[in-house]
Protein backbone atom coordinates (compact mmCIF):
# COMPACT_ATOMS: atom_id res chain seq x y z
CA UNK A 1 0.00 0.00 0.00
CA UNK A 2 1.17 3.53 -0.80
CA UNK A 3 1.98 5.64 2.21
CA UNK A 4 -0.35 8.56 1.42
CA UNK A 5 -4.11 8.82 1.75
CA UNK A 6 -5.07 10.24 -1.65
CA UNK A 7 -3.07 7.59 -3.49
CA UNK A 8 -5.28 4.97 -1.83
CA UNK A 9 -8.55 6.60 -2.76
CA UNK A 10 -9.01 8.23 0.66
CA UNK A 11 -10.12 11.64 -0.57
CA UNK A 12 -10.59 14.33 2.06
CA UNK A 13 -12.90 17.06 0.79
CA UNK A 14 -13.11 18.84 -2.53
CA UNK A 15 -10.30 21.40 -2.76
CA UNK A 16 -7.23 20.45 -4.83
CA UNK A 17 -3.90 19.79 -3.10
CA UNK A 18 -0.70 21.66 -3.85
CA UNK A 19 2.09 20.07 -5.92
CA UNK A 20 3.65 18.29 -2.92
CA UNK A 21 0.44 18.04 -0.87
CA UNK A 22 2.54 19.31 2.03
CA UNK A 23 2.99 22.33 4.27
CA UNK A 24 6.09 23.13 2.21
CA UNK A 25 3.82 24.01 -0.73
CA UNK A 26 3.63 27.37 1.07
CA UNK A 27 6.66 29.19 -0.32
CA UNK A 28 9.49 29.61 2.18
CA UNK A 29 8.23 27.08 4.74
CA UNK A 30 10.77 24.43 5.71
CA UNK A 31 10.56 21.30 7.89
CA UNK A 32 13.36 19.38 9.62
CA UNK A 33 13.49 16.29 11.83
CA UNK A 34 15.79 14.75 14.40
CA UNK A 35 14.93 11.18 15.40
CA UNK A 36 16.32 9.17 18.34
CA UNK A 37 15.98 5.39 18.27
CA UNK A 38 18.09 3.73 20.95
CA UNK A 39 16.87 0.90 23.19
CA UNK A 40 13.69 2.00 24.92
CA UNK A 41 13.97 5.54 23.51
CA UNK A 42 11.89 6.32 20.45
CA UNK A 43 11.47 10.07 20.20
CA UNK A 44 12.68 13.23 18.45
CA UNK A 45 12.18 16.85 17.49
CA UNK A 46 10.46 18.31 14.42
CA UNK A 47 11.12 21.92 13.45
CA UNK A 48 8.96 24.18 11.27
CA UNK A 49 10.69 27.30 9.92
CA UNK A 50 8.09 29.72 8.51
CA UNK A 51 10.47 31.74 6.34
CA UNK A 52 14.11 31.86 5.35
CA UNK A 53 15.01 34.96 7.35
CA UNK A 54 15.37 35.89 11.02
CA UNK A 55 11.91 35.55 12.55
CA UNK A 56 12.78 37.77 15.49
CA UNK A 57 13.58 40.66 13.15
CA UNK A 58 10.79 39.83 10.68
CA UNK A 59 7.84 38.37 12.54
CA UNK A 60 4.75 36.81 10.98
CA UNK A 61 1.09 37.23 11.88
CA UNK A 62 -0.24 34.20 13.70
CA UNK A 63 -3.13 32.81 15.68
CA UNK A 64 -3.82 29.74 17.79
CA UNK A 65 -6.71 27.71 19.05
CA UNK A 66 -6.61 25.45 22.11
CA UNK A 67 -9.17 22.84 21.14
CA UNK A 68 -8.55 20.97 24.40
CA UNK A 69 -5.92 22.22 26.80
CA UNK A 70 -4.56 19.05 28.42
CA UNK A 71 -1.02 19.80 27.28
CA UNK A 72 2.23 21.57 27.99
CA UNK A 73 3.67 24.22 25.73
CA UNK A 74 5.77 27.37 25.61
CA UNK A 75 4.88 30.62 23.87
CA UNK A 76 1.14 30.27 23.32
CA UNK A 77 0.10 33.00 25.77
CA UNK A 78 2.11 35.71 24.03
CA UNK A 79 1.14 34.39 20.60
CA UNK A 80 -2.54 34.66 21.50
CA UNK A 81 -2.08 38.16 22.91
CA UNK A 82 0.10 39.73 20.19
CA UNK A 83 -0.88 37.64 17.18
CA UNK A 84 2.73 37.13 16.08
CA UNK A 85 5.41 34.44 15.99
CA UNK A 86 9.09 35.32 16.26
CA UNK A 87 10.88 31.96 16.41
CA UNK A 88 10.67 28.70 14.51
CA UNK A 89 8.19 26.17 15.89
CA UNK A 90 9.58 23.09 17.65
CA UNK A 91 7.55 19.94 18.24
CA UNK A 92 8.74 17.29 20.68
CA UNK A 93 7.61 15.14 23.58
CA UNK A 94 6.14 16.39 26.85
CA UNK A 95 9.38 16.45 28.83
CA UNK A 96 11.35 18.16 26.02
CA UNK A 97 9.50 21.50 26.09
CA UNK A 98 12.13 23.08 28.34
CA UNK A 99 14.96 21.80 26.15
CA UNK A 100 13.25 23.17 23.05
CA UNK A 101 12.71 26.51 24.79
CA UNK A 102 16.41 26.75 25.65
CA UNK A 103 17.46 25.85 22.10
CA UNK A 104 15.26 28.50 20.52
CA UNK A 105 16.42 31.13 23.00
CA UNK A 106 20.06 30.25 22.34
CA UNK A 107 19.48 30.44 18.59
CA UNK A 108 17.77 33.83 18.84
CA UNK A 109 20.43 35.28 21.18
CA UNK A 110 23.23 34.18 18.85
CA UNK A 111 21.60 35.91 15.88
CA UNK A 112 20.42 39.03 17.74
CA UNK A 113 22.88 40.51 20.28
CA UNK A 114 20.37 43.22 21.20
CA UNK A 115 17.87 40.77 22.75
CA UNK A 116 17.70 41.39 26.49
CA UNK A 117 19.82 44.50 26.15
CA UNK A 118 18.64 47.20 23.71
CA UNK A 119 15.34 45.42 23.08
CA UNK A 120 13.02 42.94 24.79
CA UNK A 121 13.27 39.19 25.19
CA UNK A 122 12.15 36.50 22.74
CA UNK A 123 9.09 34.24 22.77
CA UNK A 124 10.03 30.64 21.82
CA UNK A 125 7.23 28.46 20.49
CA UNK A 126 7.42 24.80 21.56
CA UNK A 127 4.59 22.25 21.55
CA UNK A 128 4.40 18.61 22.59
CA UNK A 129 2.68 15.26 22.69
CA UNK A 130 3.30 12.40 25.14
CA UNK A 131 5.18 9.52 23.48
CA UNK A 132 5.54 7.60 26.76
CA UNK A 133 3.69 4.45 25.62
CA UNK A 134 6.34 3.57 23.03
CA UNK A 135 9.32 5.54 24.37
CA UNK A 136 10.95 5.89 27.77
CA UNK A 137 9.89 9.49 28.31
CA UNK A 138 11.44 9.45 31.79
CA UNK A 139 14.87 9.11 30.19
CA UNK A 140 14.56 12.74 29.01
CA UNK A 141 16.85 11.81 26.15
CA UNK A 142 16.33 14.85 23.94
CA UNK A 143 18.99 17.57 24.18
CA UNK A 144 19.55 21.05 22.79
CA UNK A 145 21.86 19.44 20.23
CA UNK A 146 18.90 17.40 18.98
CA UNK A 147 16.76 20.52 18.69
CA UNK A 148 19.54 22.29 16.77
CA UNK A 149 19.86 19.25 14.48
CA UNK A 150 16.15 19.42 13.61
CA UNK A 151 16.44 23.17 12.93
CA UNK A 152 19.54 22.69 10.77
CA UNK A 153 17.88 19.86 8.82
CA UNK A 154 14.92 22.05 7.86
CA UNK A 155 14.35 22.16 4.11
CA UNK A 156 11.65 22.75 1.56
CA UNK A 157 10.38 20.05 -0.76
CA UNK A 158 8.80 16.73 0.27
CA UNK A 159 8.32 16.21 4.01
CA UNK A 160 9.24 12.93 5.70
CA UNK A 161 6.15 11.50 7.39
CA UNK A 162 5.22 8.83 9.90
CA UNK A 163 7.68 7.65 12.55
CA UNK A 164 10.14 10.49 12.16
CA UNK A 165 11.24 13.40 14.33
CA UNK A 166 8.72 14.24 17.04
CA UNK A 167 6.46 11.57 15.57
CA UNK A 168 8.87 8.70 16.24
CA UNK A 169 7.02 7.40 19.31
CA UNK A 170 3.49 8.67 18.76
CA UNK A 171 0.22 6.71 18.45
CA UNK A 172 -3.18 7.47 16.91
CA UNK A 173 -6.49 5.60 17.21
CA UNK A 174 -4.63 2.53 18.51
CA UNK A 175 -2.29 2.48 15.50
CA UNK A 176 1.16 3.96 15.03
CA UNK A 177 0.89 7.72 14.56
CA UNK A 178 3.44 10.44 13.92
CA UNK A 179 4.13 13.31 11.53
CA UNK A 180 1.85 13.96 8.56
CA UNK A 181 1.21 16.82 6.17
CA UNK A 182 -1.17 17.95 3.43
CA UNK A 183 -2.11 21.12 1.57
CA UNK A 184 -4.97 22.75 -0.29
CA UNK A 185 -5.20 25.39 -3.03
CA UNK A 186 -7.72 28.24 -3.02
CA UNK A 187 -8.38 30.59 -5.94
CA UNK A 188 -9.18 34.17 -4.95
CA UNK A 189 -9.03 37.34 -7.08
CA UNK A 190 -7.72 35.24 -9.96
CA UNK A 191 -4.74 33.92 -7.96
CA UNK A 192 -3.93 30.60 -6.37
CA UNK A 193 -3.25 30.69 -2.64
CA UNK A 194 -1.97 27.77 -0.59
CA UNK A 195 -2.80 26.48 2.86
CA UNK A 196 -0.65 23.70 4.30
CA UNK A 197 -0.90 21.68 7.50
CA UNK A 198 1.61 19.60 9.45
CA UNK A 199 0.35 17.43 12.30
CA UNK A 200 1.94 15.59 15.20
CA UNK A 201 -0.72 12.89 15.58
CA UNK A 202 -0.91 11.16 18.96
CA UNK A 203 -4.63 11.06 19.71
CA UNK A 204 -7.84 9.13 19.22
CA UNK A 205 -9.30 6.09 20.95
CA UNK A 206 -8.88 2.69 19.32
CA UNK A 207 -11.99 1.82 17.35
CA UNK A 208 -13.06 5.45 16.81
CA UNK A 209 -11.22 6.08 13.51
CA UNK A 210 -13.51 6.82 10.55
CA UNK A 211 -12.01 6.88 7.05
CA UNK A 212 -13.38 9.18 4.32
CA UNK A 213 -15.00 6.17 2.63
CA UNK A 214 -16.83 5.22 5.83
CA UNK A 215 -14.66 2.30 6.90
CA UNK A 216 -13.80 2.02 10.59
CA UNK A 217 -10.50 0.12 10.86
CA UNK A 218 -9.57 -1.19 14.29
CA UNK A 219 -6.28 -2.51 15.68
CA UNK A 220 -5.96 -6.32 15.80
CA UNK A 221 -7.04 -6.58 19.46
CA UNK A 222 -8.59 -3.20 20.17
CA UNK A 223 -9.62 -2.22 23.67
CA UNK A 224 -13.29 -1.42 24.00
CA UNK A 225 -13.57 2.35 24.61
CA UNK A 226 -15.72 3.20 27.62
CA UNK A 227 -16.09 6.26 29.82
CA UNK A 228 -13.89 4.43 32.33
CA UNK A 229 -11.02 4.25 29.79
CA UNK A 230 -10.73 7.87 28.63
CA UNK A 231 -8.95 8.91 25.46
CA UNK A 232 -5.48 10.08 26.44
CA UNK A 233 -3.40 11.60 23.69
CA UNK A 234 -2.67 14.83 21.91
CA UNK A 235 -2.42 16.36 18.49
CA UNK A 236 -0.46 19.43 17.47
CA UNK A 237 -1.43 21.12 14.21
CA UNK A 238 0.79 23.70 12.50
CA UNK A 239 -0.99 25.57 9.70
CA UNK A 240 0.80 27.81 7.19
CA UNK A 241 -0.70 29.90 4.41
CA UNK A 242 0.33 32.58 1.95
CA UNK A 243 -3.17 34.03 2.10
CA UNK A 244 -3.13 37.51 3.70
CA UNK A 245 -4.92 36.98 7.01
CA UNK A 246 -4.67 39.08 10.14
CA UNK A 247 -4.21 37.40 13.50
CA UNK A 248 -7.89 37.25 14.45
CA UNK A 249 -8.67 35.58 11.14
CA UNK A 250 -5.78 33.14 11.63
CA UNK A 251 -7.21 32.15 15.00
CA UNK A 252 -10.57 31.50 13.36
CA UNK A 253 -8.92 29.38 10.65
CA UNK A 254 -6.88 27.46 13.25
CA UNK A 255 -10.11 26.58 15.04
CA UNK A 256 -11.39 24.82 11.90
CA UNK A 257 -8.57 22.31 12.09
CA UNK A 258 -10.73 20.75 14.79
CA UNK A 259 -13.34 19.96 12.14
CA UNK A 260 -10.75 17.81 10.36
CA UNK A 261 -10.07 15.91 13.59
CA UNK A 262 -13.79 15.38 14.18
CA UNK A 263 -14.24 13.94 10.67
CA UNK A 264 -11.76 11.23 11.71
CA UNK A 265 -13.82 10.31 14.77
CA UNK A 266 -12.00 12.31 17.44
CA UNK A 267 -14.02 13.90 20.23
CA UNK A 268 -11.16 15.75 21.96
CA UNK A 269 -11.21 13.68 25.12
CA UNK A 270 -10.52 14.98 28.61
CA UNK A 271 -6.91 13.78 28.58
CA UNK A 272 -6.08 15.00 25.08
CA UNK A 273 -4.05 18.12 24.37
CA UNK A 274 -5.26 19.38 20.98
CA UNK A 275 -3.71 22.63 19.79
CA UNK A 276 -3.58 24.38 16.42
CA UNK A 277 -1.16 27.19 15.52
CA UNK A 278 -1.60 29.11 12.27
CA UNK A 279 0.61 31.69 10.56
CA UNK A 280 0.57 33.66 7.33
CA UNK A 281 3.66 34.35 5.24
CA UNK A 282 1.87 37.12 3.32
CA UNK A 283 3.43 40.02 5.23
CA UNK A 284 6.32 40.46 7.64
CA UNK A 285 6.32 42.64 10.75
CA UNK A 286 9.63 44.39 11.32
CA UNK A 287 10.83 44.29 14.92
CA UNK A 288 12.43 47.71 14.55
CA UNK A 289 9.59 49.28 12.54
CA UNK A 290 9.75 53.10 12.75
CA UNK A 291 6.39 54.06 11.22
CA UNK A 292 3.40 54.77 13.43
CA UNK A 293 0.77 53.56 10.96
CA UNK A 294 1.27 50.44 8.84
CA UNK A 295 -0.63 49.25 5.76
CA UNK A 296 -2.01 45.71 5.78
CA UNK A 297 -3.69 43.52 3.20
CA UNK A 298 -6.24 41.06 4.54
CA UNK A 299 -8.84 38.64 3.29
CA UNK A 300 -12.38 39.88 2.80
CA UNK A 301 -14.15 38.28 5.75
CA UNK A 302 -17.01 37.10 3.55
CA UNK A 303 -14.51 34.84 1.72
CA UNK A 304 -13.13 33.16 4.83
CA UNK A 305 -15.03 29.94 4.19
CA UNK A 306 -12.28 29.06 1.68
CA UNK A 307 -9.50 28.76 4.28
CA UNK A 308 -11.99 27.25 6.76
CA UNK A 309 -12.65 24.42 4.31
CA UNK A 310 -8.98 24.09 3.42
CA UNK A 311 -7.98 23.82 7.08
CA UNK A 312 -10.49 21.04 7.81
CA UNK A 313 -9.61 19.04 4.69
CA UNK A 314 -5.83 19.37 5.03
CA UNK A 315 -5.91 18.44 8.73
CA UNK A 316 -7.98 15.33 8.08
CA UNK A 317 -5.65 14.20 5.30
CA UNK A 318 -2.45 15.05 7.18
CA UNK A 319 -3.46 12.75 10.05
CA UNK A 320 -4.19 9.90 7.65
CA UNK A 321 -0.85 10.50 5.92
CA UNK A 322 0.91 10.31 9.28
CA UNK A 323 -0.73 7.00 10.12
CA UNK A 324 -0.28 5.41 6.68
CA UNK A 325 3.42 6.32 6.58
CA UNK A 326 4.13 4.81 10.01
CA UNK A 327 5.09 1.13 10.05
CA UNK A 328 4.16 -1.25 12.85
CA UNK A 329 6.58 -0.84 15.73
CA UNK A 330 7.55 -2.28 19.09
CA UNK A 331 8.94 0.15 21.61
CA UNK A 332 9.45 0.52 25.35
CA UNK A 333 9.01 -2.66 27.41
CA UNK A 334 7.54 -4.49 24.43
CA UNK A 335 4.67 -2.05 23.91
CA UNK A 336 3.63 -2.07 20.27
CA UNK A 337 1.42 -0.31 17.77
CA UNK A 338 0.21 -1.83 14.49
CA UNK A 339 0.32 -0.05 11.12
CA UNK A 340 -2.85 1.39 9.59
CA UNK A 341 -1.42 0.61 6.15
CA UNK A 342 -1.14 -3.08 7.10
CA UNK A 343 -4.67 -3.08 8.50
CA UNK A 344 -6.01 -1.72 5.21
CA UNK A 345 -4.09 -4.34 3.25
Amino acid sequence: MSRRASENGLICGTLPPGPLNAITDVAGVRVGHRSLREGNVLTGFTAVLPHEGDLFREKLRAGCDVINGFGKSAGLVQLAELGQIETPILLGNTFSVGVGFDALVSRALAANPEIGRETGTVNPLVLECNDGFLSDIRARALTEADAFAALEAAAGGPVAEGSVGAGSGMSAFGFKGGIGTASRLMRLDGRDFTLGVLVLANFGAAGDLVLPDGRRPVPPVPPVPTPATPERGSVIIVLATDLPLESRQLTRVARRCGAGLARLGAFWGHGSGDIAVAFSTAGRIAHHEAADILPMAMLNESRIDWPFRAAAEATQEAVLNAMLAAPAITGRDGNSRPSLADALG
